[in-house]
């Protein structure tokens, strides 16, 4: 059964991280007027490049960990077997 859950899983975190990257779009907008820079861009400064590229990663990582244990709760309540780990690995 957990089988089927790693394609549906995988679905749901491609559509993550769109959902993700509009985010990060519409709060970006709030702080720039300019499209946000990438590590090529010429005529950037490696403060708004940082804070770009932290505000990106910040957002793709909470909605996918946010969508991921959705789905894992709700894959659970349907079929009864929780599709990950029971614990975290001990450090």
């Amino acid at each position: 059964m957990t089988a089927l859950f790693k394609p549906i899983g995988l679905i749901v975190g491609l559509l993550s991280g769109l959902a993700a990257r509009q985010l990060f779009n519409k709060l970006w907008a709030v702080i720039s007027d300019e499209e946000p820079p990438e590590p090529t861009t010429r005529n950037t400064t490696l403060p708004q490049l940082l804070l770009a590229t932290a505000m990106q990663g910040a957002i793709l990582a909470v909605v996918r960990a946010f969508v991921s244990r959705g789905l894992a709760q709700g894959w659970a309540g349907l079929t009864g077997v929780w599709p990950g780990e029971e614990n975290p690995d001990p450090g």
